[in-house]
């Protein structure tokens, strides 16, 4: 297959420690603390600059993610583990997970307005709402709120995010020697936000950033999920096991963004795969095995068990899911993740021990292993296909797999004319095709002056 109408794919690479797949630490080749190196992180982002992907992706929850036992945990900061990247990198875009449910705007919006000025206009965030219990706990709550709640609260943090970087014009600082005045306080101004959830006086205390506003990115796909990414997302990480739940999610979401009065180019929809690539099809299956073989089941059920909301004694390892399991509106942590496993399993008539192991390399995403040009078709399939407009790529072991995905399988996208040669931007909306938003206040400014 090829590309049509001149469109080509976007890749983020989706980063995590010593690899997506849950065992990948206990690899000979592996680091097991490589989840707290700098060093390891800098070194990864430079092999993704070198394939010119489009951004490099750390995802983040205020919470312990696991019983320690079962993988490296604990994560560094990532807006601040990004702007030791931006140092060690020039080109690549940078994109951070944090949440609107434990944090306020005005100092997420200085966050990430500073990433961005640190990194020259390289910054995005991925809005999350954070599911789970343990989280709230964090925060003085008894539980998590209500996901519609969650998502509530997410769309006016967003908005007053965005006022935020807003509240202060392009031109706002001079700099003038001569007459003495650095800057102009009329071309900054508080954006008095009162709503549902919160009061902000504003304005930011910094200048607008390189990109006006960061990338935004969002990784739902709930029904709220998807109401909130037509809305506001320019880059969608979602998460599918067949080419036509791929098909049915694209379609749907460009509807839902074009009804809204939005450009559906406007918004770039990124399945994840976890590409593990052989010189054969024989060798790539044969690391997978390796990889499903060192997991452990005893930390793997657990784990499944708190999704399903059962206890890990009601799933034994030789057995198919219970037919009793809830239903999606009964779960209020993580909802389309929860029926993509249950589904995958229900369709595919798998096992609990079987069903362990395709989640092992990523989690519900896409797993796919076989020879650089296989992996090629794979992703050419589903972007011709009407299913994608790029794809998360989640090597299952780091940084092997992301080595052998920008040396062996970008290529073939280039040949293809899948993908970029070289870069042609800057900033990571430029990567995105992506334009820089304009001011609203100015342009507020501009059109009370033509009414006047």
């Amino acid at each position: 297959m090829t590309s049509s109408a001149g469109r080509t794919l976007h890749l983020n690479a989706f980063l995590m420690s010593t690899g997506h797949h849950e065992a990948s630490w206990r690899l000979p080749e592996s680091d097991p603390f490589a989840n707290t190196d700098v060093a390891h992180y800098q070194r990864l982002a430079q092999i993704a600059e070198r394939g010119h992907l489009d951004s490099i992706f750390f995802a983040d929850s205020p919470v312990l993610w696991n019983d320690i036992g079962r993988r490296p945990s604990g994560a560094i900061e990532p807006t601040v583990l990004l702007t030791a990247i931006a140092a060690a990198t020039s080109r690549i875009g940078l994109i951070a997970t944090a949440s609107t449910t434990f944090n306020d705007p005005y100092n997420l919006a200085r966050r990430f307005a500073s990433v961005d000025l640190v990194s020259g206009g390289r910054a995005g965030w991925n809005v999350v709402t954070t599911a789970g219990p343990d989280a709230a706990r964090n925060f003085g709550l008894d539980d998590q709120p209500a996901h519609h709640t969650r998502y509530e609260r997410a769309a006016e943090f967003l908005d007053v995010a965005q006022k935020l970087w807003d509240s202060w014009d392009d031109d706002a600082a001079t700099g003038d020697k001569a007459s003495g005045r650095w800057g102009d306080n009329d071309r900054v101004r508080a954006i008095d936000h009162v709503g549902t959830h919160f009061r902000v006086r504003g304005p930011l205390n910094l200048p607008r950033s390189p990109q006006g506003h960061p990338l935004i990115v969002q990784a739902g796909s709930s029904e709220d999920g998807k109401a909130f990414a037509s809305r506001y997302a320019e880059a969608v990480f979602t998460a599918h096991q067949t080419l036509e739940d791929a098909r049915t999610f694209y379609a749907d979401l460009k509807a839902r963004t074009g009804a809204l009065g939005r450009d559906p180019e406007g918004v770039k929809i990124l399945p994840g795969i976890v590409p593990v690539i052989g010189a054969t099809e024989a060798e790539a299956l044969r690391l997978e095995a390796e990889l499903d073989e060192l997991i452990r089941p005893e930390y793997a059920v657990a784990q499944l068990a708190r999704t399903l909301r059962l206890r890990p004694q009601d799933l034994p390892l030789d057995r198919e899911l219970p037919a009793d399991l809830p239903a999606e509106d009964e779960i209020e942590g993580a909802k389309s993740r929860y029926t993509l496993i249950v589904e995958l399993a229900r369709r595919e008539r798998l096992t609990v021990r079987q069903l362990i192991g395709r989640l092992g390399g990523g989690r519900g995403h896409r797993t796919f292993a076989g020879t650089p040009e296989q992996v090629a078709d794979a992703l050419d399939e589903w972007f011709v296909g009407g299913a994608a407009d790029g794809f998360n790529i989640m090597p299952a072991v780091l940084p092997s797999g992301l080595e052998a995905f920008v040396d062996r399988v970008v290529p073939i996208l280039v040949r293809r004319g899948l993908f970029r040669a070289e870069y042609t931007g800057s900033t990571l909306r430029e990567h995105y095709g992506l334009p820089r938003p304009a001011n609203r206040y100015a342009y507020d400014e501009q059109a009370q002056g033509v009414t006047a």
